[in-house]
């Protein structure tokens, strides 16, 4: 009994406790409102102290709201401003700090790249006429803006508003260096934002002599010269402080369009380019006429240039990948000669092709860019065409732009099925199919039923690596397919919502020939590489491909890489691709036209060769019909037309023709004669005689034999008399 009635003591203990705690917090809450209240109603009677009546009221509403959107502004700008600055925190001054030779992988100089700051011309020391010269040309209200010139960006507008087209830019010399320095020329609105914020922080931590200086020595002069000085050696054999003011008007007048205006190319529009600038010097009030009038009748000429040629789009990617080894392994010297795995010869072949395609080809379809990279087995990268004319623009659309593949994607997907056990011979329907709200459907609209698998890749047919992924694959099958491509050496990154297996992610063009080239190589990864040896300028090896890259692993098993090279060896010869079959070679590859013709692809091999090549238009407009099966296709039989002139030709592992095709294989192409008729046929690219592979290994066996040599008694005394 007593320990019932402590039990209920402390029940009653604990009811009154939260009854008070009810009752505080009730009368809290209560006294809070009521002071929040009292408080809201002085602040109220406050305010309408500087209540507005009447027309007043118009312009404090409109500064309210201005205020309002003012802050929304700011706050959309920081958000904006995010990127740039993000891109402004890399260590980009250190992007000069190597200068190196390249070489092909002959050993020919190619070219250089890099800027040592030691050897650059002080702005102090720099012509008045040739600073001038660029000021009044490219931005001459430089010293007075802080980044963006808003003056002359309304007097470019109106310009080109009463001129109807482009005739003047808006953008100042901090904005073109920003782009120089961390961004690409793709044209994009994104793009222009950063620029413009990039521009803003160059401004606050430079000085305008600085970024004079660095616009000076980072701008692409064309020749493949980077930089004034280097344009000034080029094109004149001289030092920046010994030009004269002819030559400065020259080299000042590249900056806008260095391709059309290189006096080595087109001596006369450099000349009148010229004379525009020294118009705008007396426009500017910069100099009288008086002074530009012997310039003008003494116009500069450039050193004949006119053979020289550049691989830039390879050079600036291999430069990257440059300093991509020397920061890991921590050169500590910054000179380097490096040999490249560029062909000069096929390079020269692969422009040739995409120029040839576009000329002949550009205006009945629609397109006006294509890039392409050529890699032989074993990954070393033989040619690349990252666009049409580097010194128009330097974006590498090879590299750099990602652009839907089509149904080139499509072999991810079947080589996952082969890698769960389907054969190419694995009968599957062909029926509409839909995934969610997404039904794709097949060119045509038509559906062949019952087929396999080997007829369903080369007719291209869209429903079957959908029902592949949606069927066959298990868990998670989008994500499957992604890790594959990753595997394959796609680099970009991947969505995975349900129409990848059709191609919808976008990719570049070098991440489908690095991909396209582990099936020639049976199933292993291709090490895609454009660098063979980086030595420094004593010739110490710093990097050698071979001694320091780690070991091909295997993507595909043997057996699902021979299924694969086994249903894309038919697809030239039965399929979408029957323009792309390189004369008495066994030819693999597929094509990929996106929706809307937007872009049009070839992804193709051979035993010794593995390339994309891509064709469409950099603001994504559509092209008239073109397929991956007719202009790419093409592109690619032409240059490996020449690629294998004179070469010995590698088997694909597991490529079994068909006896027609292998009939189509060896069949002797025929001897067309150049006639009127032929004129406007594909050109054909003669390779230079060379020597064959074996004679090659001979001849570097002998030279390695002779590096331990002893020398003849006979030359050590010439050389001792000399």
């Amino acid at each position: 009994m007593a320990d019932d009635g402590e039990d209920l003591k402390n029940k009653r203990l604990k009811s009154h406790f939260f009854l008070r705690l009810d009752a505080w917090l009730d009368s809290t809450l209560w006294a809070a409102g009521f002071r929040f209240l009292d408080l809201w109603e002085e602040i109220t009677i406050f305010f309408r102290r500087f209540r507005v009546k009447g027309w007043k009221r118009i312009p404090v509403e409109l500064a309210g709201e201005a205020l309002t959107w003012g802050a929304v502004g700011m706050i959309a700008m920081l958000a904006l401003a995010k990127p740039a600055f993000e891109i402004a925190k890399s260590d980009w001054r250190k992007k000069s700090d190597f200068a190196v030779t390249f070489l092909d992988r002959y050993g020919n100089v190619i070219g250089h790249r890099g800027i040592i700051h030691e050897d650059s011309v002080p702005i102090d020391e720099l012509p008045d006429h040739l600073v001038k010269a660029v000021l009044a040309t490219e931005d001459r209200r430089f010293f007075e803006h802080f980044g963006i010139d808003f003056l002359g960006l309304f007097r470019a507008v109106s310009e080109n508003a009463r001129a109807g087209g482009v005739v003047q830019g808006g953008s100042t010399l901090t904005q073109q260096l920003a782009k120089n320095l961390f961004l690409s020329n793709e044209r994009s609105f994104d793009r222009k934002i950063k620029e413009a914020f990039l521009a803003l922080w160059i401004e606050t931590h430079m000085t305008k002599k600085e970024i004079l200086s660095l616009y000076l020595d980072r701008a692409y002069m064309g020749g493949g010269t980077f930089g004034a000085a280097a344009a000034a050696r080029f094109y004149f054999n001289k030092e920046l402080p010994d030009l004269t003011l002819a030559e400065s008007a020259m080299i000042a007048g590249l900056f806008k369009a260095p391709a059309k205006y290189a006096p080595h190319v087109n001596l006369p529009a450099a000349r009148a380019r010229a004379n525009e600038v020294l118009t705008n010097l007396v426009q500017g009030g910069l100099m009288t006429e008086g002074e530009v009038i012997d310039a003008r009748r003494h116009p500069a000429t450039a050193v004949d240039r006119s053979t020289k040629e550049a691989p830039d789009f390879f050079l600036d990617w291999a430069y990257e990948q440059t300093l991509d080894v020397a920061r890991s392994q921590d050169f500590s010297d910054h000179t380097l000669v490096v040999r490249t795995t560029l062909d000069a010869g096929l390079q020269h072949a692969a422009e040739q092709a995409v120029e040839t395609g576009l000329r002949q080809y550009g205006e009945t379809y629609r397109v006006k860019q294509g890039a392409m990279v050529v890699i032989e087995n074993g990954g070393a990268v033989r040619a690349m065409v990252g666009g049409r004319d580097y010194g128009e623009n330097q974006f590498n659309r090879a590299t750099k732009a990602l652009r839907q593949p089509g149904s080139s994607f499509k072999v991810y997907t079947y080589s996952l099925a082969m890698e769960k056990g389907l054969t190419p011979t694995t009968p599957i329907v062909d029926a509409p199919i839909c995934w969610g709200n997404w039904c794709p459907g097949n060119y045509g609209n038509s559906y062949a039923g019952r087929i396999d698998i080997q007829t369903a890749i080369a007719k291209s047919i869209n429903t079957i690596p959908v029902r592949l992924t949606k069927e066959k694959f298990g868990k998670k099958p989008m994500d499957q397919i992604v890790a594959l491509a990753k595997k394959f050496g796609v680099e970009t990154p991947l969505r995975n919502d349900v129409t990848i297996p059709l191609g919808s992610s976008e990719v570049t063009v070098m991440d489908q020939a690095t991909a396209y080239a582990v099936f020639p190589a049976g199933g292993l990864e291709s090490r895609r590489h454009g660098i063979s040896q980086i030595t420094d300028y004593g010739g110490n090896v710093l990097y050698d491909f071979d001694r320091d890259a780690p070991p091909a692993k295997r993507v595909l098993t043997q057996q699902a890489a021979d299924y694969m090279n086994h249903m894309l060896t038919r697809i030239p010869y039965v399929g979408t691709a029957r323009k792309a079959a390189v004369d008495g070679v066994l030819t693999g590859g597929k094509t990929g036209t996106t929706q809307g013709y937007r872009d049009a692809w070839f992804c193709g091999y051979t035993g010794n060769f593995a390339a994309a090549v891509w064709f469409g238009n950099d603001d994504y407009t559509s092209s008239n019909n073109m397929t991956g099966g007719s202009l790419p296709a093409m592109t690619f039989k032409l240059v490996m037309d020449y690629a294998h002139q004179g070469l010995p030709i590698r088997e694909i592992p597991g490529a079994d023709p068909a006896p027609e095709i292998a009939e189509q294989v060896n069949k002797e192409k025929p001897v067309v004669e150049k006639t009127e008729e032929t004129a406007d046929a594909a050109p054909v690219f003669v390779r230079p005689r060379m020597l064959t592979v074996a004679s090659t290994r001979v001849v570097k066996d002998i030279g390695e034999r002779l590096k331990g040599a002893k020398p003849l008694k006979r030359l050590e005394k010439v050389a001792s008399v000399e």
